[in-house]
């Protein structure tokens, strides 16, 4: 009886596995689940090397894909051999909204401001924030591959007020 008992027993256990390995093999396709970020797509066309230069001095941006939901970039804008002003920027995708976060040097206490994105077209990308002091609108114009403008706005000192950069890939 007990022979009998260990060969059922032994039986029942390579059925199973047997059974297992079969419905891993031959079983139904499991389907992944795989994030998109579309709206961070839309706006790829921001990766590469930017700059403009004026009588004032030399404007260089420099974005590049950090991960599937960051870009990052690098501003920085000098007259000879000062360095005026830089700034570090973060657009990130979360959940169907993108957040443009910039942190300026000497300004906020090196803390981030972050902007929402009001509006996102293959040539345009708006980012707001009405409570900002200035600017509470950032834009970005896609003129073409290889030109773009960038334009900060909103009210200072009570007065609406505009700022205009345009850029050529470098």
């Amino acid at each position: 009886m007990k022979k009998t008992t260990l060969l059922l027993a032994a039986f029942a256990v390579v059925s199973c596995n047997e059974r297992n390995e079969s419905s891993i093999q031959y079983g139904e396709p499991q389907e992944i689940e795989t994030k998109t970020y579309e709206q961070l797509e839309k706006v790829n066309w921001l990766v590469g090397a930017w700059g403009n230069t004026t009588p004032e001095g030399n404007l260089t941006e420099t974005w590049s894909q950090a991960n599937d939901s960051t870009l990052t970039c690098k501003t920085v804008f000098m007259s000879g051999n000062d360095t005026l002003f830089t700034e570090t920027i973060e657009i990130v995708q979360v959940n169907d909204n993108l957040l443009y976060n910039t942190k300026v040097s000497n300004q906020n206490q090196g803390k981030a401001v972050s902007f929402k994105a009001s509006d996102i077209t293959d040539k345009q990308i708006v980012f707001e924030n009405p409570k900002h002091d200035f600017p509470q609108k950032i834009t970005y114009n896609k003129i073409s591959a290889d030109s773009l403008v960038a334009e900060i706005s909103g009210r200072k000192d009570g007065k609406e007020s505009k700022e205009s950069y345009p850029m050529k890939k470098k």
